[in-house]
């Protein structure tokens, strides 16, 4: 136990502010742990090891509410382990952001009028650097505002030489094991960016577009014909088959012939697959195996040509017709016209509603486009991520989640590396003056007069290495001896595919690299021990948040109204392991208000000469000291249980309810009748309350590190509650008595509070009145509190009852009988209470028409109709309450 400062705790709760304002004390705070060290990690320290990694973001981001809540639980853990006695490492960094920075450099040259091409590939490099330089990396000294304990003098960026040469090492093995190969396959392609992009940067929206009909072969009824359906009869010029299903009876004489193209005049074949779904429009489709994925498959499967009728920017090219250089959607509007004058557009439906993939960068609609490009052969790789789970190597929580990571690694397709841009990781492939192919590692030189490959990596390529390479793998170093595998990866369950499963196939794929498993008894190494998924952020109505809805809310702003802390809490309140969580402004006033309270809480403290200290043995303390420690000592235990298995909701959901509702609303008022007493019962009371606030302060730190910061220093004097020590266990036997008697006493002022309520009595209003039967209940010790906290006086010799109300508690009934003779004017208390009816019955009358509208109920979330339902429920109640006790008024 912490032993008591010596100087007067009088004294530095006034050096405490008046009041709690963030803005005037977050910033110079955050600075001093900084200055100080307390977040830099020391490999060759004996403390076990604990590390995360940050999820880099994006060079070109800020911050946003899921990285606030990403980092508010990554800092929660870290914070918690720094003081259990680990040695903590948090690493941060950032991602290049290949087409993310790439667009945002050239759209500056293109203010000037200029391109990237009008300088070349160097000098462009040179300008996103300095871009970098100047103004990436914004979202850092958010994160500093957020209160992130992360290590900035590991601060690394996924471009930095030793990342480079990690990337280029990775791809070497990679290739040299026939897991990276160059073939022509189909991509997102974006026009405007003129690259493949990968499946995360592709939005699916529903746009109005049209469904033509149009007809194959011969225009005459009874000739060989078949009509089919399609929304991009751009396409068509690309057709290379016609597809139905070997067991459609309209089509079975017609496998296996052909028929003229409306427009290039080729012989098509129609083809029988079982993909084709008979049920769905005519039965038939049309086949362009370049530009559309499934037919890509299917042009796979039946050997059929592949002719790419799109250029890099989407113009029609290779058709040989009069379409050749229009824009595709130019080309859509032309040959729909043509094929209209020709008769052969059977029907046309507009507005036709369908899902459209489209560029989360560039906006546009995303072309489907045969491309030669580099691929890794994932199929080894994403086995070996998956039996990593499937052995415990690593464990995913939730444990809901891995039938969702299992389905994605068991059904991986190869995955598309590289991109057509000069910003990122360029492919360190090499080609010869006779076509030879040569893959230089990061020690080697590539001949001379040799080109290397255009292309770029994937950003993605890069980050997948993230948990060893920042720690300076390949090479052997302090950092992955004492920090690798890490402790824990931090992310949301969105993109448990595209990146953790990156991760995860890397790190498995070097898991026995020497570097890895020296010191570690040789044993192979996964990236991490424990994945903890947490969901997405909602708004207060449930609605995913999006700037299209315009329900986004920046936790900038948040932090600016309510602090740090605030959001801090607000967020780690909500999460639970895979479950999406609702936020919304009264979440945010909800806990500036928990903050206030714990900072006006230890300012009385303080005023009251509270510290921490040691305590007198528990046989001389009272039932309401025995039952605030121990129910301290229970909360701990529930915290520790909650934190270990990732369930930060649930912990906060303690740490909440004990702070405010037992230790300020009830002990907080408990003490002040025993520091009444003085002498060594007041003593006393200020040790309790001042171990007591120490723990609460040191439990809360993690979640909420500024204000306990503060209030720590103050009441203990201490350094810094970052470097305090852990609450552990007391491993003292909880007094089941002095918890009954305090859970009984509670009961006794709760129902006489409400009692006095129901008699129209002022809460501060003082009432003479007697206690018949505590002695019997085993209250006496707390008789000065509960009469105290009820507001009632001692009777006098003219004491007439004028009401009263029977208690009952554990093991007797408690009778109070009170003297309300004047303390009650009647006639105001009728108007009040007829204002507060009038009031209710508007209350029920709205909530009850509105959850009798089917059209709203229709619409609005389960959880707004369930608040609705709530609300109408207290109406009733009140309406009820009111109604009977003007009914009593009225009868005197």
């Amino acid at each position: 136990m912490t032993s008591a400062a010596p100087d007067n705790p009088r004294n530095r709760a006034d050096a405490l502010p008046k009041s709690w304002v963030p803005s005037e004390v977050e910033a110079e705070m955050y600075e001093r742990w900084v200055a100080a060290g307390y977040f830099a990690a020391d490999p060759a320290s004996d403390k076990p090891g604990y590390s995360i990694v940050l999820p880099p973001p994006n060079v070109t981001g800020s911050l946003h509410m899921g990285h606030a809540l990403d980092h508010t639980l990554m800092d929660t853990l870290s914070r918690r382990k720094r003081m259990q006695g680990y040695q903590v490492l948090w690493l941060p960094g950032m991602d290049h952001a290949g087409i993310a920075t790439q667009t945002i450099v050239e759209k500056q040259l293109a203010v000037d009028g200029k391109t990237k091409e009008d300088f070349g590939r160097e000098l462009f490099i040179d300008k996103v650097w300095d871009w970098k330089r100047e103004s990436g990396g914004q979202i850092q000294w958010q994160m500093r505002a957020l209160g992130d304990g992360v290590d900035w003098s590991r601060d690394r960026f996924t471009m930095d030489d030793g990342l480079s040469r990690a990337v280029q090492t990775i791809f070497k093995r990679l290739y040299d094991a026939g897991l990276i190969y160059r073939a022509e396959r189909l991509v997102n392609w974006s026009p405007e960016l003129r690259t493949a992009i990968s499946d995360i940067e592709v939005k699916f929206e529903d746009v109005e577009g049209e469904l033509v009909s149009l007809r194959y072969g011969s225009l005459k009824d009874d000739e060989p014909h078949v009509i089919v359906a399609t929304t991009r009869v751009e396409t068509m010029l690309g057709d290379t088959a016609v597809a139905v299903h070997p067991e459609d009876p309209r089509y079975k004489d017609l496998i296996g012939s052909t028929l003229e193209h409306p427009i290039t005049g080729r012989q098509i074949p129609i083809i029988a697959d079982d993909y084709v779904d008979p049920e769905f429009g005519t039965g038939a489709v049309k086949i362009t195996p370049a530009h559309d994925p499934n037919d890509f498959e299917m042009g796979l499967r039946h050997n059929l040509p592949m002719p790419n009728i799109m250029d890099e920017r989407a113009r029609i090219i290779g058709t040989g017709t009069e379409f050749d250089g229009m824009d595709r959607f130019e080309a859509r509007v032309k040959v729909r016209e043509r094929l209209a004058a020709e008769g052969r557009i059977v029907a046309e439906k507009r507005p036709y509603l369908h899902s459209v993939g489209h560029s989360e960068r560039s906006g546009e609609a995303i072309e489907p486009r045969l491309s030669m490009q580099w691929w890794v052969k994932v199929e080894s790789l994403a086995k070996a991520a998956g039996d990593a789970v499937r052995n415990g190597d690593t464990v995913i929580h939730p444990t809901s989640q891995e039938p969702r990571w299992f389905e994605w690694v068991d059904n991986m397709h190869d995955w598309c590396i590289s991109r057509q841009l000069w910003w990122g990781h360029r492919i360190p492939i090499w080609y010869g003056p006779d076509g030879e192919v040569v893959c230089v590692g990061p020690d080697e030189t590539a001949p001379e007069g040799w080109v290397q490959d255009p292309d770029v990596l994937d950003t993605w390529f890069s980050s997948g290495l993230w948990p060893f390479s920042t720690m300076g793998w390949p090479d052997s170093t302090e950092e992955l001896q004492k920090f690798y595998p890490t402790s824990v990866l931090v992310t949301g369950y969105d993109i448990l595919f595209f990146w953790v499963a990156r991760m995860m196939m890397f790190g498995t794929f070097v898991s026995d690299d020497h570097v890895l498993t020296a010191g570690k008894g040789g044993a192979k190494q996964v990236p991490f021990k424990d994945v903890f998924l947490h969901g997405l952020i909602r708004d207060q109505y449930g609605k995913k948040m999006s700037k299209s809805r315009g329900n986004g809310i920046d936790p900038l702003d948040w932090i600016n109204s309510y602090g740090a802390d605030a959001l801090r809490f607000t967020l780690a309140r909500g999460a639970q392991p895979g479950g999406d969580l609702s936020v919304g402004e009264s979440h945010a006033l909800a806990s500036r208000s928990f903050v206030t309270k714990l900072f006006n809480a230890t300012k009385f403290a303080l005023m009251n000469g509270a510290q921490p200290g040691t305590l007198l043995d528990r046989a001389e303390l009272t039932d309401a000291d025995r039952w605030i420690i121990d129910r301290l000592e229970q909360v701990r235990a529930e915290v520790d249980s909650a934190f270990d298995v990732y369930e930060f909701g649930k912990a906060c959901e303690a740490l909440y309810h004990f702070a405010w509702d037992e230790l300020c609303d009830w002990y907080l008022e408990l003490s002040k009748v025993q520091f009444a007493a003085g002498g060594s019962r007041a003593e006393s009371t200020s040790i309790v309350l001042g171990n007591v606030l120490d723990a609460v302060l040191r439990l809360l730190h993690p979640v909420i590190p500024f204000v306990t910061e503060s209030l720590w220093r103050a009441l203990t004097g201490g350094e810094s509650v970052v470097v305090a020590t852990w609450p552990e266990a007391t491993g003292v036997a909880t007094d089941v008595t002095a918890a009954q008697r305090i859970s009984d006493a509670q009961r006794l002022i709760t129902e006489i509070r409400r009692f006095r309520s129901d008699q129209g009595l002022a809460d501060k209003q003082k009432v003479a009145a007697k206690l018949i039967g505590l002695d019997n209940a085993g209250l006496t010790e707390l008789h000065d509190s509960v009469t105290n906290l009820a507001r009632l006086t001692q009777p006098g010799t003219e004491f007439a009852a004028t009401a009263s109300v029977e208690v009952r508690l554990s093991g007797s009934t408690v009778t109070v009988e009170l003297d309300t003779s004047g303390a009650v004017d009647l006639d105001a208390e009728r108007r009040r209470l007829e204002k507060d009816l009038a009031a209710a019955e508007k209350e029920l009358a709205t909530t009850t028409a509105k959850l009798g509208n089917e059209a709203f109920l229709a619409k609005a979330p389960d959880q707004v109709v369930d608040k609705i339902k709530g609300r109408r429920d207290v109406a009733e109640g009140e309406v009820a309450r009111i109604g009977a006790r003007l009914a009593e008024l009225s009868g005197k």
